[in-house]
């Protein structure tokens, strides 16, 4: 039985045998939302996947190793954080499926051109991959937002990382995307994402 009530000198308590559980449940009604959430055009180019146990360490290394510069020091902290999480939440989108409006968001003259760019030989080291279609970029945030109010709801701590994204993009775990976060998530007395020590 996942909840259980025990009664001590009349008082009853809800006892959570298993954090993890609820919280890995809690990411599952999270990536329903970002699936279900409104998408440029109806076409969706989400990719979602969930990580837990052993691979919140793979993430987390991964999140270390793509550190370029010295200013990237809040990789480390995010992965240490990725590290003593229940679960993490990972959305991709590939951005290169423009939605044909050519609205020129993406700073090419029409949608054909921007495609003709994305089949360019990457020129760049860089986390992401451009150029990608805004209207897709729109839809990448607005899952976010939705998985994020889902754990609002449930009283989920939880924060958005392009850290996370980064590393599951690095470890191939998001096919074909060209930008991605992750959110992980936490079931302590504490928020680990707010309150920490070494910066915000």
């Amino acid at each position: 039985m996942f909840l259980s009530v025990l009664s001590t000198g009349g008082a009853y308590h809800l006892l959570m045998n298993d954090a993890s559980r609820a919280a890995i449940m809690a990411c599952d009604l999270m990536a329903l939302a970002a699936r279900t959430a409104p998408k440029g055009r109806g076409a969706d180019s989400l990719v979602i996947r969930i990580a837990s146990g052993t691979d919140l360490e793979h993430l987390a290394d991964a999140m270390r190793r793509a550190v370029r510069k010295k200013e990237d020091g809040f990789f480390e902290r995010d992965a240490g954080n990725m590290a003593s999480s229940e679960a993490c939440l990972l959305i991709g989108v590939r951005g290169q499926e423009p939605v044909g409006v050519d609205c020129g968001g993406c700073g090419y003259s029409d949608c054909a051109a921007m495609r003709d760019a994305a089949g360019e030989p990457a020129g760049t080291t860089t986390p992401f991959r451009s150029p990608n279609c805004v209207i897709k970029m729109m839809d990448l945030g607005i899952a976010i937002g939705s998985a994020v109010k889902t754990a609002s709801l449930l009283n989920l701590d939880n924060r958005v990382m392009y850290t996370a994204g980064v590393g599951g993009l690095s470890l191939g775990w998001l096919p074909g995307c060209t930008a991605a976060c992750g959110i992980p998530v936490a079931a302590s007395g504490k928020n680990p994402y707010f309150d920490r020590a070494q910066g915000r």
